[in-house]
């Protein structure tokens, strides 16, 4: 046994098992887990339980548990129910998966979820690989293991989770208007392997039929394109305001100034107008999956 800068307790042996780290610069995120994390730590020192004896009734190892309660670790939702059990909190500490939620995730894709979550209307061009909001979890998992300087497996599942907890903007009520223009290279290449492929095809005819939702195709034969700067996304907001990013504009940051906002909305709506219409489009990618 030894002890770390914090004070905390740590196992020398044991697995590490799976959960997510704590971001550093995610102040209020750390802040979140190091206060879950000692919640944990009191009532296990209320049932009069070692922190060995604790991981070994739930199924975990001991570095892991100094980690969680040493804020350092994000426990999983599994973790929360099994310790709560454990340690007779009478769904206390089950409770917390509700603000755990919050910060599990990197502080920019929370940012992005929340700004998806509030938005009436969304325009988007992708160029290079399909839309975050309509990848399937297979196809997201695969572009994320293909990322260099390679992430760990376990960063791989966590903004896998991240990505897919977003698309819960389909099911919203009322429904946002949701538009999405992607290249046709988008469509062809097989990232994934050829299954993982179809099934993203799949996937978007599915979403196509959603009436709130469009999904155009920008096909490679265009003499005239106006999104050759990159991938773009617009979000609209009841109460008028909106905010736009165009990649390798503007720093690549969002933006909401009307001035650089005006940019990128004209650009998105070029775009549509020199895609293939929504109908079109759809027989599109039916074509393309037939072809496989």
């Amino acid at each position: 046994m030894s002890v770390v800068g914090d004070g905390t307790e740590r196992g020398d042996a044991g697995v590490d098992e799976p959960g997510w780290e704590v971001d550093p610069d995610d102040e209020p995120g750390a802040a979140v887990v190091a206060a879950v994390g000692r919640q944990i730590k009191a009532w296990r020192e209320a049932a009069g339980m070692r922190a060995a004896e604790f991981g070994t009734a739930m199924g975990y190892s001991e570095d892991l548990i100094y980690k969680v309660e040493g804020g350092r670790r994000i426990p999983r939702p599994e973790f929360m129910d099994g310790a709560d059990g454990v340690l007779g909190a009478a769904g206390k500490l089950a409770a917390m998966k509700a603000d755990i939620a919050e910060v599990r995730y990197p502080k920019k894709i929370r940012e992005l979820a929340k700004m998806e979550a509030a938005a009436v209307e969304l325009s988007a061009y992708g160029s290079h690989n399909i839309h975050g909001l309509l990848q399937t979890e297979e196809y997201a998992r695969a572009l994320f293991g293909m990322r260099r300087p390679a992430y760990s497996q376990d960063e791989v599942e966590r903004l896998v989770a991240a990505r897919t907890a977003r698309q819960s903007i389909f099911s919203r009520s009322p429904a946002p208007e949701l538009s999405f223009v992607q290249e046709e290279v988008t469509l062809r290449r097989h990232l994934g392997g050829r299954m993982v492929w179809r099934r993203q095809l799949e996937r978007l005819l599915e979403v196509s039929e959603l009436r709130h939702v469009e999904i155009q195709v920008m096909p490679t034969s265009r003499d005239e394109h106006a999104g050759m700067g990159g991938e773009m996304q617009v979000l609209k907001f009841k109460d008028g305001s909106a905010v736009g990013r165009s990649e390798g504009d503007f720093g690549s940051r969002p933006v909401s100034d009307p001035k650089y906002l005006r940019i990128v909305e004209l650009r998105c709506g070029i775009i549509r107008a020199q895609a293939l219409n929504p109908r079109e489009s759809r027989a599109f990618i039916e074509q393309v999956l037939g072809e496989t």
